[in-house]
């Protein structure tokens, strides 16, 4: 019988995967930091491809934690403010969870 998961974990394990990579959180910093970001710009502070970059927008993106708008020919990025709450919400009651502590106690 496969093992079914709840809404909270999916989204957890979704963010955590999105969350995997350094060059990842420094563009989430980066988002952050500013109302929105042109991926051009990002590799102007990342040192990297503009495609290796991509890749990481695209991560990104797949886990909702950014949005993007096409303005032709570049792509604005900002971060997406009601997916980064939910993630803040999963990750402290994820972190805050303190179980029985008798396994390894």
């Amino acid at each position: 019988m496969p093992l079914s998961y709840t809404q909270e974990e999916e989204a957890l394990a979704a963010i955590a995967k999105a969350l995997a990579h350094p060059v990842r959180i420094r563009i989430l910093k980066l988002l952050a930091g500013h109302a929105c970001c042109f991926t051009g710009e990002l590799t102007g502070l990342i040192p990297m491809a503009q495609s290796t970059i991509s890749q990481h927008l695209k991560a990104l993106k797949e886990a909702e934690l950014i949005q993007g708008e096409i303005s032709p020919p570049k792509v604005k990025y900002c971060i997406n403010r009601e997916r980064w709450e939910q993630a803040k919400e999963l990750f402290g009651a994820f972190f805050d969870f303190e179980g029985d502590g008798g396994c390894c106690s």
